[in-house]
């Protein structure tokens, strides 16, 4: 999972090469560790939604690090995960959201505006790696100049560097910890004021209506800061390579704001970023296979969204594509508490992009550079335009 067969030609088209006529719905490999594989939409669906017979109690590969890994509510069951969970809602709910849309917007302003004139960017660089970061960063009040030290704590996390699950596990813990190090006295500072921002609003959030746990803050606030500083900053260049080599997808949306706005989910549901794992939780036979407990199966999100039986002639972007079909964002009790943010920087990043450079296309000779791992990522996106 972390070096696909064929990723030089794209991270989604490596994973969607498994998905032949003959491969069985759940696979072994010896690889990362040793794991099964679902390999069809309807089982990464099945899978995520019942934490009954699959845990959340190890989520990463391979599962030695997983076992290092220590970010609160991810790695809880219900009930245990309920009333986080229900306290991440309160400040990520859509209500919450829709009041920093204009600080979102002007942040997407901000960072384009400059590049007009300029004619051309690394749109990883110089966009996707920046805007959703300075959103995140402003709802934490946390300053720009620490994100260096914690993008490269969340690369650790969700693309761990080793030649061994040992040596992987090793990587994952140092960064956990460095997460730990850092939202220390954070929380420590924010404990018992009146703060609104994000960090202030959980940790003086109530958890079975007794104050969080230090150790359970830990976790969440590195949880959330994990969140906001890698998943949409990838899934925002992965749709901008499709969008510039497709000049007439703009075009469809270009006067067209409400089919813009309804095919956001489409942009999800096609450029998925999340190969997150379970554990088998008891002996089971699934499917035909036996499942022994303490298991683990990877759920390569791609392999929903792209799976045609979930969604015809998945290749394509149909921005009016009827409920299309997709684990982008998780599911079951885990569904990621951060999606109405990331809708909404989709949704501005499009709106604010085509009206100011509608006709852009790839560099000549552009070679993005593909990284497979938890959260997959993206590098060298070359964008020109008149």
């Amino acid at each position: 999972m972390y070096a696909l067969d064929g990723i030089a030609n794209g991270y989604h088209e490596a994973w969607k090469a498994l998905q032949t006529v003959d491969m069985p719905e759940l696979v072994w490999t010896p690889l990362t560790g040793g794991h099964w594989i679902a390999t069809r939409g309807d089982v990464v669906k099945e899978v995520y939604s019942d934490p009954t017979r699959f845990s959340s109690e190890v989520i990463f590969l391979p599962k030695e690090a997983g076992e290092k890994y220590a970010m609160v509510p991810t790695r809880m069951d219900p009930p245990e995960h309920t009333p986080y969970r229900k306290l991440l809602d309160s400040g990520l709910n859509l209500a919450q959201i829709r009041k920093v849309e204009e600080q979102v917007r002007q942040a997407a302003i901000d960072l384009i505006e400059p590049l007009v004139a300029k004619g051309q960017c690394d749109f990883a660089a110089d966009y996707a790696n920046v805007f959703p970061v300075k959103v995140f960063m402003a709802m934490a009040d946390l300053p720009m100049s620490d994100v260096p030290k914690l993008s490269a704590l969340a690369k650790d996390m969700t693309r761990p560097a080793g030649n061994s699950p040992e040596e992987m596990a090793a990587t994952l813990e140092a960064a956990n910890e460095g997460f730990f190090a850092y939202v220390d006295p954070i929380i420590r500072e924010r404990r018992g004021k009146d703060g609104t921002d994000l960090i202030s609003v959980m940790v003086n959030g109530r958890i079975n209506d007794e104050p969080m746990p230090h150790d359970k803050a830990l976790g969440l606030i590195s949880l959330l800061l994990l969140g906001g500083l890698d998943t949409v900053v990838n899934f925002l260049s992965f749709s901008m390579i499709y969008l510039a080599r497709h000049p007439e997808k703009i075009e469809e949306i270009r006067f067209d704001e409400l089919k813009l706005r309804r095919g956001v989910e489409e942009l999800f549901r096609r450029f998925p970023v999340v190969s997150e794992a379970r554990m088998v939780a008891v002996d089971q036979v699934y499917r035909g296979v036996e499942l022994k407990r303490g298991d683990m199966i990877l759920l390569p999100t791609a392999l929903h969204g792209l799976d045609e039986s979930a969604n015809a002639d998945p290749w394509d972007l149909d921005w009016e594509r009827k409920a299309p079909q997709h684990s982008t964002f998780g599911g079951g009790p885990h569904r990621c508490a951060g999606l109405h943010l990331a809708r909404l920087e989709a949704t501005v990043t499009l709106q604010e992009w085509i009206k100011r450079i509608p006709t852009f296309r790839l560099a000549e000779g552009a070679n993005p550079v593909y990284h497979s791992g938890i959260v997959a990522a993206v590098e060298n996106v070359p964008l020109v335009w008149p």
